[in-house]
């Protein structure tokens, strides 16, 4: 794995910025700021004019869907996906995502067949294939997929997922307000007729009538027993995260709909999270909360990049725009994930003996960039400027 030296950076720790340089050794860092003189590297990297961060932890992605599907039943070999994705990832700095995989109750890669068979390649893949980054599965389970519950209940035995989540999609809560904005966003998102779009909301409304939360909480517990973190999804009210709290041992509220849900989840002590693609366009294409206005007024701290893992980066930039300190924004893509998931003791920020996942950044530019991303110590992705006549 040998040795790396990072010299004439501006190193973003978890409280302040330091200037001088990053040692790493066997895929840890050993020293911040001042390194000793019997420090020898086998590489040497100058970072003048960029800052060093610690890579982005993505925790709600599902993009890997549309590498594996990018147009409706079109589907590419997992293996060419997974490599296409791993390269996208690398050069928008994520090093450890993960994947969003649905058992929901739609068609195309989030049927239950497609789905479980994308949880188990992706399973496979990071146990026997070297890779640029870290990946890990994030099972988002639509609690009116009842038929579902044996695949979860064995995925759970098998600890093959890392993060569980509940979501209800139904129409008439959460994201969907209204039957209307269910029926359009079906029809648009399974390139479907309007009749089977109808069809599939009033099979929603009855499926969510036979929902059994005792047996989901049931599940829950057994989840959380195993050591895999716990999400609500889409909290819309107060009383939904009070519910889920008592019930659902979750700590992290993924996209809450307005400021009061967010605040009363920041409030009970969970970590809140927004999207990157919210934050960078300024507005929900649901219509729903704005994510900066959670974050400036204290009522979110991590973000990620929900469809688009090009956005978490530029997003990290604007929160810093809005006047957030810099180790503050990136603790919102590392430091607070981390936490969240339980890997804090190994990576989410710049300290001496944690993983060496760390980031080039350069703020300079009038597009701020990744220039570099290293993962355990290995250079995954580096980005060289030139100038074409």
């Amino acid at each position: 794995m040998g040795s790396l030296l990072i010299t004439n950076g501006k190193i973003v720790t978890p409280n302040t910025i330091v200037e001088g340089s990053l040692a790493i050794e066997n895929g840890r860092i050993a020293f911040i700021g001042e390194v000793p003189a019997y420090f020898q590297a086998d590489h040497t990297i100058d970072a003048e004019g960029m800052h060093v961060t610690p890579g982005m932890i993505e925790t709600h992605c599902d993009a890997i869907e549309k590498e594996m599907e990018p147009r409706p039943n079109t589907f590419f070999p997992l293996d060419m996906a997974m490599k296409e994705m791993e390269r996208k990832l690398a050069g928008n700095g994520i090093t450890t995502i993960y994947h969003s995989i649905s058992l929901s109750d739609g068609s195309g890669i989030r049927g239950d067949e497609q789905s479980i068979k994308l949880m188990n390649n992706i399973d496979e893949h990071r146990r026997s294939s070297p890779s640029m980054v870290r990946h890990r599965i994030h099972l988002r389970y639509e609690v009116t997929n009842r038929r579902a519950l044996p695949t979860i209940q064995a995925f759970i035995d098998e600890k093959k997922m890392d993060l569980l989540s509940f979501m209800d999609h139904s129409p008439g809560q959460g994201q969907f307000k209204s039957m209307d904005s269910f029926h359009h966003f079906t029809k648009a998102f399974y390139n479907i007729t309007e009749e089977e779009a109808q069809r599939m909301t009033e099979e929603v409304l009855k499926l969510k009538q036979k929902v059994d939360w005792d047996e989901l909480k049931q599940v829950a517990q057994e989840a959380y027993a195993k050591g895999i973190s716990l999400a609500s999804h889409d909290d819309d009210t107060v009383e939904k995260i009070d519910y889920m709290l008592k019930d659902f041992p979750v700590n992290i509220s993924e996209f809450p709909i307005t400021m009061e849900a967010a605040k009363h989840a920041k409030d009970q002590g969970l970590f809140v999270s927004v999207g990157a693609p919210n934050i960078v366009r300024g507005f929900s294409h649901s219509g729903n909360m704005r994510a900066i206005d959670a974050i400036i007024a204290g009522n979110a701290n991590m973000i990620c990049s929900d469809y688009h893992p090009s956005a978490l980066f530029p997003a990290v930039i604007e929160v810093h725009r809005q006047g957030i300190p810099l180790p503050e924004a990136m603790k919102m893509v590392s430091t607070y994930p981390a936490e969240s998931l339980g890997i804090a003791s190994d990576r989410g920020s710049i300290e001496v003996g944690k993983q060496a996942d760390v980031l080039l950044i350069d703020l300079n530019d009038t597009y701020p960039a990744v220039r570099q991303t290293i993962v355990n110590g290995n250079i995954v992705y580096q980005s060289q400027l030139s100038m074409m006549g």
